[in-house]
């Protein structure tokens, strides 16, 4: 399980950094993107996907956390 870190680019994107991988690509969707809950599936724009396990509410970002693969 990969470290990632998600971010908020100027535009209001979402990007993520996998370390592991030295690889940093946009967020084109997620699973639950709410303000109540937040998380899940995270597909990348290389067509990649990760799972992170949703929480409660947005975090502040940028955030890092445990991811794996879907």
């Amino acid at each position: 399980m990969p470290n990632v870190m998600i971010r908020k680019e100027a535009d209001g994107a979402l990007s993520c950094y996998i370390a592991k991988k030295d690889l940093e690509e946009a967020v084109v969707a997620i699973e639950f993107d709410e303000p109540e809950r937040w998380g899940g599936e995270i597909e990348l724009a290389d067509g990649t996907c990760y799972y992170i396990e949703p929480l409660s509410e947005q975090p502040q970002l940028p955030k890092t956390m445990r991811a794996r693969r879907a």
